[in-house]
């Protein structure tokens, strides 16, 4: 599913997300959403999020349950 789709997000949902400090070298954090940042129905970079951990980043994949 497409990270940049504000539909495909939902809380609960288990992503990778790439972190403002790691956006030069991609790095990945794994996690689980819990609130969702981004009110625009979609985002070029990614919708912003908020992992149970208290993390904020854009989801760049959707991962399998």
């Amino acid at each position: 599913m497409d990270g940049r789709k504000r539909a495909n997000i939902k809380p609960g949902l288990h992503v990778n997300i790439v972190l403002k400090e790691d956006q030069r070298t991609g790095d990945l954090t794994e996690g689980y959403v819990q609130d969702i940042l981004t009110n625009s129905p979609n985002h070029p970079h990614g919708i912003k999020v908020r992992l149970e951990t208290g993390e904020v980043g854009r989801v760049k994949e959707i991962l399998e349950s």
